[in-house]
């Protein structure tokens, strides 16, 4: 009897471990950090990461990971991404640099994995105009996880001058995969497309969808040479060119950071302005102008398919583009589709996603700011509200004054309210974190090449949170980057990490 109760005991006893190890198990599952695959973090270009304890409070007490490497050789303006740890390997944070380097680090202690140089940068006397030197690369890359590869545009050193060569790399080691790269110049001339090498530039966030990849091109800081906005596609079992947009007009480029969005299967990209000749005077030839397209890259005149301004021959003229904002899709709570606009001409275009209404054709327009608006919007909701934060010169904000700093649109179906503004000296993109779907909304950026310090703001009030030290070499755009329990931030020859903890027992601001 007494053996018997104890081999109950002992039955009860496994059982009872074998279950708390499945329950270890599966929270360590569900506890498993998310890939960053794409500039902020999903295709729509979003920016919204849900980050585990980091709360206001916890926000308050962020740190700096002393246990963080993270040297990699070259100037950094893309975003970083993060490829969680597959059979036993490393979590990785992949950051492409200046020098034409992609380096895998891991995401723990910042030590290179693996690294790949894939060409010689071009120096900038190389180039009729540039404010980077050297060239490399530029446009944030993009993970494809059923591949297991990183593509990348790079601009390298060639015999007869500066090249575009696009490149996958494999995420175990960094080599490069068959058939790659592609040289741009090469496969659009071989189908009839004009394409100057050397006078289109990269700066676009690259996007992926129904698996293809998606490249956008513009021109040099200077706005010189002879260059076209387009967008290429290329498909990537077997690599090849699969399809091109090409703007009308010489220049429209296509420059954001954020580069091209991706929702309802289409693709949404912003132009430049364009360079008319005297005989076209005020015709529409595809600049200062928000576009919607499928996979194929058909060229549209449908309303439909495409936005400009009313006044976009003046914008064209006075270089007031909305190049230099991606557009972003916002989804109300009512189902309701948006697309939201942003011009250097300090206005803000609410579209219709389905219909985005030709020239003249926004749902509402709204003077948000008085200087240029050259960002990475991030959407998210707070007590009740979807909102969009920016950063932007000369913002106007609710209270009346005007500002450099970091503003937040309420977007509503009656249009667009400033909510608030929170002062920053600098030119970085803002992310946004939630401690769970809308719980302690908080938008960070960091003031890149003015105080040089990351700053978090409560995503509600604008209230600021925390201001870190001084980060040496932060560069314009440079965006953060949430996962595996930190936040990333890139600057010259070097990844910051930073770490908060996970149970903070202050009490919520």
């Amino acid at each position: 009897m007494i053996r018997t109760r104890a081999r109950a005991a002992r039955r009860r006893l496994i059982g009872a471990a074998l279950w708390a190890g499945l329950l270890l198990a599966a929270a360590t599952a569900m506890a498993a950090p998310a890939d960053v695959l794409t500039y902020h973090a999903d295709p729509a270009r979003g920016g919204h990461y849900t980050a585990d304890g980091l709360t206001w409070a916890a926000a308050a007490h962020l740190e700096p990971d002393p246990g963080f490497d993270g040297r990699v050789p070259g100037h950094i303006y893309a975003q970083p991404l993060f490829w969680q740890a597959r059979q036993g390997r490393p979590a990785l944070v992949i950051v492409a640099t200046e020098d034409d380097v992609v380096a895998a680090l891991d995401a723990a202690s910042g030590q290179i994995v693996w690294q790949s140089r894939v060409g010689a940068p071009v120096p900038a006397t190389a180039l009729p105009c540039t404010n980077i030197d050297p060239l490399g690369i530029t446009g944030t890359p993009v993970i494809d996880p059923t591949e297991r590869a990183v593509f990348v545009d790079a601009v390298v050193a060639g015999a007869s001058g500066p090249r575009h060569e696009v490149f996958a790399l494999r995420l175990t080691d960094g080599t490069v995969l068959p058939g790659w790269p592609i040289d741009v110049g090469e496969a659009l001339t071989a189908r009839g497309v004009h394409f100057v090498s050397r006078d289109q530039n990269q700066r676009a966030a690259l996007a992926l969808l129904d698996g293809r990849l998606f490249v956008g091109f513009g021109g040099h800081t200077g706005d010189c040479g002879d260059y076209h906005g387009m967008v290429i596609g290329l498909a990537t079992t077997p690599p090849r060119l699969s399809a091109a947009w090409v703007s009308r007009g010489r220049k429209a480029g296509i420059w954001a950071p954020g580069g091209i969005s991706v929702a309802d299967g289409m693709l949404y990209f912003a132009t430049g302005n364009s360079e008319r000749d005297a005989k076209q005077a005020a015709a529409w030839d595809d600049g200062v102008s928000a576009f919607r397209t499928s996979v194929a890259l058909s060229h549209s005149n449908d309303p439909h398919d495409f936005f400009a301004p009313r006044n976009y021959a003046t914008l064209d003229d006075e270089d007031l583009d909305l190049g230099g904002t991606m557009p972003l899709p916002v989804d109300l709570a009512n189902g309701l589709r948006r697309l939201l606009a942003m011009g250097k001409d300090g206005d803000a275009y609410l579209l219709d996603r389905d219909n985005l209404g030709g020239i003249g054709g926004a749902l509402a327009v709204r003077h948000v700011a008085h200087g240029s608006i050259i960002q990475s919007p991030v959407v998210y909701r707070a007590r009740g509200e979807t909102l969009v934060a920016f950063r932007t010169p000369g913002a106007l904000c609710p209270d009346g004054h005007s500002t450099t700093a970091v503003m937040a649109l309420a977007i509503d179906p009656a249009g667009l309210r400033p909510l608030w503004c929170a002062p920053i000296d600098g030119r970085g993109i803002p992310i946004v974190t939630t401690a769970a779907a809308e719980s302690d909304p908080i938008v960070w950026v960091a003031g890149a090449e003015g105080d040089e310090r990351l700053h978090g703001f409560r995503g509600d009030t604008g209230q600021a949170v925390i201001a870190s030290d001084k980060l040496p070499g932060l560069r314009h755009f440079v965006t953060p980057m949430v996962a595996n329990g930190r936040l990333y931030l890139a600057g010259d020859g070097r990844v910051f990490a930073f770490r908060w903890k996970l149970r903070e027992t202050a009490e919520r601001k």
